[in-house]
């Protein structure tokens, strides 16, 4: 089992959330896909579920909704947030409009845990900025059910690589063997991934969230089974057998039973 127990690298990918609609329907169907357990929290937490698998802790599950806990009208998309690392939130998130992406969530803190932004990249992909205090982020990695790899799929490689550098200090290195597909690394580790958007017209940059299975095909029927709809039937990768599903609430998310390169 891949524990982490220690802060993250800053850059490195520490955690991922999803805000829905139906905050219960989605703790249920993701219970049921990959063996998490998790409950709607206290109010002076937003109701935010910490879901977790072999105890700890390994993605977050809120209801959407205003600041002042109203429900949203029209409702924001449905989607997965990719948080990354950082020892210094307001720099890093200072740096964010420096080097042309936007701020869409300024840093505030979260109880003791730790302090947040969400911001957007020069090309338009969102993802989440963590400073860890109680709380660093996954407690595990790498194994089914938990996160294996997120990777960025942009309309600009060459924008997104000098802003995630500028800002974090991410390095985009081209994979050998993989045609236009790029690691992201922190300290010569691959975090994660990047490609171009160039073979999806019309789909807007965005981080995407891989979840490990032990059977991408079985994983993916019994996705089917409780409402959710296959957007990339299983393929076989250099990295692994994967495909690209999305969730009853419309959460967009791949799955992998992995062969090749991981990253926590």
């Amino acid at each position: 089992m891949a524990i982490v127990t220690g802060p993250y690298a800053p850059g490195t990918p520490c955690w991922v959330d999803l805000m829905v609609p139906d905050q219960q329907a989605a703790l249920d169907f993701y219970r049921d896909l990959f063996g998490w357990q998790g409950e709607v929290g206290p109010p002076e937490s937003g109701g935010y579920a910490l879901c977790t698998l072999e105890g700890r802790p390994v993605a977050g599950i809120m209801a959407a909704m205003n600041p002042d806990g109203s429900t949203p009208d029209p409702m924001p998309p449905v989607a997965w947030t990719t948080y990354l690392a950082t020892s210094d939130l307001d720099a890093t998130t200072a740096a964010v409009t420096g080097s042309g992406g936007q701020v869409m969530v300024p840093g505030m803190d979260v109880m003791t845990l730790g302090r947040m932004s969400v911001v957007s990249d020069p090309t338009g992909a969102v993802v989440g900025l963590w400073q860890a205090n109680d709380f660093p982020g996954a407690g595990i990695v790498n194994e089914p059910g938990a996160i294996i790899w997120n990777e960025l799929n942009t309309s600009d490689t060459d924008a997104a690589a000098s802003f995630y550098a500028t800002t974090l200090g991410i390095s985009a290195v081209t994979m050998k063997g993989s045609d236009g597909y790029f690691s992201l690394n922190v300290d010569e580790r691959a975090v994660g991934g990047m490609q171009a958007l160039s073979d999806a017209p019309g789909v807007p940059s965005h981080w995407l969230t891989y979840f490990a299975v032990d059977d991408t095909d079985s994983t993916v029927d019994a996705l089917v089974r409780a409402g959710g709809s296959v957007l990339a039937p299983p393929v076989d990768m250099l990295a692994g057998r994967m495909a690209i599903v999305q969730d009853p609430q419309g959460g967009v998310f791949a799955v992998i039973k992995a062969g090749g390169p991981e990253a926590g």
